[in-house]
């Protein structure tokens, strides 16, 4: 009798519906268009995503889901719901400082800006992030905490080793950039002996370093509070470093990073899998939105050897091209309404939505009054709840500008901003030199793979190419001599949109990063202006 009594009571708090409706957002990074299986028709061995494909099947294709070209931006504009135009363009490291700047001479989000997480602490909701940051790292303000998640285990650079966590080094030194809420993680930090080729009992993999955290995360959350959780797996990023098991699973793969890359994608997605039946065993499954987004196309360049295919889109990561902007994304969970499950979801929606998605679910108001006062830009995220509901048909989205720095290709560089593309309802509008003027095939890359790129530019000028995307959304055919009219109502668009621009001037490595990471945080990447 008391074993049912107390089985009936852990039932009773796992089953306790939250006010409002948990969220979980998971953001892949470089994971290619032709990487997913529900894009690959027909199927193929290479491509493995039983658990992403069963969650669209359940849920809704967002086939038109818009995102900057590469990654920082794309993360920061999410956080913020700001287009990157008026956030952040560059993809430099987060050890920039401008001290003539204290709101904006960072890397990453202003320092007044509002972030996703404070709105949804403001609500109410439990808020914690796991995985790749890349939206600051400066000030304590810049950090996940700072932004309003409560708790945190993170990296705050682009990417560093899976196995060692090194990235950069400082005085010959390597550092770790590994971080738990506010200090450095030092207790989960692997031996320096530990690699790909020496995956010991005792060496974690970084990925599966995150997974347990978000795991910890559910296990110890209460049902009855809603919760918000940001999830950014370091995969499908370079290194391409994964458990050997995985690697074995890919082994009739004859080219090295093709089968890297899949054998990654394939663990992501093992994870992903996992983490929804941990939210279905607690009882949280049913009152869950479950958002997946790419943070770009997958990467093309380097004669392939970052493994990512975009296969039929045009281009590839750090081009404007639809295949480095246009990217695997869906919705899905218990809250999506059973008549719109298994949908395929046409209407325009960018990354910087989410923001005022997640507030409307949360019933709190998007306005961003900390960045007014600040005299930074608002947001432009508008709210895609009635779509996904179905309670209207037609996305309120119908512009969408494409930056970039200024030249495109200094992305690494203080730089200023530029709008260099523009879609404006089923056209495209994309001026000057764009990079990655090219198509790959189904299988990419492969071992006659033998080009780069990045070298092959397609040269717009000041008049720009013009694309019908809704009918021809691989870009072959540019249409700019042919459609005077629209050409012109396009160029408006995008000159209006350059006006706006945000372009501060966020300084240069400050050599009081490396000094705090060596001397304040012992071998770890930390803040480093108070």
């Amino acid at each position: 009798i008391i074993l049912i009594l107390l089985t009936l009571a852990v039932l009773s708090i796992y089953a306790q519906k939250p006010p409002k409706p948990h969220v979980v957002f998971l953001l892949i990074d470089d994971y290619g268009w032709a990487n997913v299986g529900y894009h690959r028709d027909p199927p193929t061995e290479e491509v493995q995503t039983p658990n992403i494909d069963a969650l669209v099947a359940e849920g809704i294709e967002l086939d038109r889901h818009y995102v900057f070209k590469y990654c920082s931006p794309t993360r920061s504009a999410i956080q913020s719901g700001r287009n990157p135009i008026h956030v952040n363009v560059l993809n430099i490291p987060p050890t920039y400082y401008n001290a003539s700047d204290p709101v904006s001479g960072f890397q990453g989000i202003p320092r007044n800006m509002t972030g996703i997480a404070e709105k949804m602490k403001s609500a109410g909701y439990a808020t914690h992030m796991a995985g790749k940051w890349d939206a600051g790292m400066a000030t304590p303000d810049h950090s996940p905490l700072g932004r309003g998640y409560q708790t945190s285990l993170h990296y705050f650079h682009h990417e560093n080793d899976y196995w060692t966590y090194y990235v950069a080094r400082c005085s010959q030194e390597n550092i770790v950039d590994l971080w738990h809420t506010d200090e450095p993680a030092k207790s989960l930090t692997n031996p320096k002996t530990c690699s790909q080729e020496n995956q010991a009992s005792d060496c974690v993999y970084e990925d599966e370093l995150f997974e347990q955290y978000v795991f910890d995360v559910l296990d110890n959350h209460d049902p009855s509070t809603p919760l918000f959780l940001f999830w950014a797996p370091h995969s499908i990023h370079t290194p391409l470093e994964v458990p050997k098991e995985y690697v074995d699973k890919f082994s009739f793969i004859d080219n090295k990073s093709r089968r890297m890359y899949h054998a990654m994608v394939n663990f992501i997605d093992s994870r992903i899998g996992m983490i929804v039946n941990k939210l279905k065993e607690k009882g949280m499954y049913e009152d869950t939105l479950i958002v997946m987004s790419a943070d770009n196309g997958g990467p093309i360049y380097g004669n392939g050897t970052s493994g990512g295919n975009n296969w039929p889109l045009r281009g590839g990561k750090v081009s404007n091209f639809e295949g480095g902007v246009r990217v695997n994304a869906f919705a899905s969970g218990g809250l999506i309404p059973k008549e719109r499950r298994g949908t395929k979801e046409e209407g325009y929606i960018c990354g910087w939505d989410w923001y005022a998605t997640f507030c409307a679910i949360a019933g709190v108001d998007p306005t961003d009054e900390k960045a007014a006062k600040a005299k930074l830009p608002p947001i432009d995220s508008l709210n895609m709840w009635p779509l996904l509901s179905g309670q209207t048909k037609t996305s309120p989205r119908n512009i969408i500008p494409l930056g970039s720095p200024d030249p495109p290709e200094e992305r690494m560089s203080v730089v200023p901003t530029i709008v260099n593309g523009i879609i404006v309802g089923e056209w495209k509008l994309l001026v000057g030199n764009i990079s990655q003027d090219s198509w790959t095939g189904p299988r990419y890359p492969n071992v006659t793979t033998n080009w780069e790129s990045t070298a092959h530019h397609l040269s717009c000028g000041t008049g720009g190419c013009l694309f019908n995307i809704k009918n021809d959304p691989t870009e072959h055919v540019n249409l700019a001599s042919q459609e005077p009219t629209i050409l012109a109502e396009l160029h408006t668009h995008l000159k209006t949109a350059q006006a706006s621009v945000f372009s501060p001037h966020r300084g240069t490595i400050s050599p009081k990063a490396c000094e705090d990471a060596i001397n304040k945080y012992n071998g770890y990447w930390g803040p480093f202006v108070e």
